[in-house]
């Protein structure tokens, strides 16, 4: 069976649309998203799903890159979109994302399981079921009593930014991988 005779693997990054939002930790799933586009030298164009999607080729297999632009707390209205357009199994999503219990820089791959409290995951999760392939890129926890919201809606920090390409690097290598060799592999591999 060819990769299209169950679609293409469909990787979302989550983050919030506009400028004021670009460098934040809650958008680093569009960093790592944007790095994976370039790597398959394609640009990010409006679609009907309210995202902006890439096609292309990873590590010889069809993907579809996507950016919701929804906010992050409804994403699982463009993400399911995506999935019936481009008809793609659940089993072929692989969802980018900021984590809060990870430290900085560290990555997790996962199928299935909770959202964490995480709401682009819930909205997700509400409208796909669990099932899908999580890359889950670590920021920390906020420092002291800091608000939780106003923490990933913050910029990375000036220390963090010296790191924060090494890192988007890291985890765009852990979804090519995933795609390449499987979950177990990638695991072993980038789950640090």
């Amino acid at each position: 069976m060819t990769d299209t005779a169950v679609g293409p693997w469909l990787v979302v990054g989550l983050g919030n649309p506009g400028p004021e939002y670009a460098g934040n930790r809650h958008n680093v799933g569009f960093m790592v998203a944007d790095l994976l586009a370039g790597r398959i030298g394609g640009r990010f164009k409006s679609h009907k799903s309210r995202s902006q999607v890439v096609e292309g080729r990873l590590s010889g297999e069809r993907v579809v890159l996507a950016k919701p632009m929804s906010f992050m707390n409804v994403s699982g209205g463009p993400v399911t979109a995506l999935r019936d357009f481009y008809k793609a199994d659940v089993g072929r999503i692989v969802v980018v994302h900021d984590e809060l219990d990870i430290d900085y820089g560290a990555l997790r791959l996962k199928r299935g399981g909770g959202d964490n409290g995480h709401n682009g995951l819930k909205s997700i999760t509400k409208s796909l079921g669990p099932d899908y392939h999580r890359v889950r890129f670590g920021v920390g926890r906020p420092p002291g009593r800091m608000d939780v919201a106003a923490f990933v809606l913050r910029d990375f920090s000036g220390s963090e930014r010296k790191e924060l390409g090494y890192f988007v690097d890291r985890a765009a290598d852990s979804v090519e991988s995933l795609i390449a060799d499987g979950l177990e592999r990638a695991q072993g591999t980038y789950n640090s």
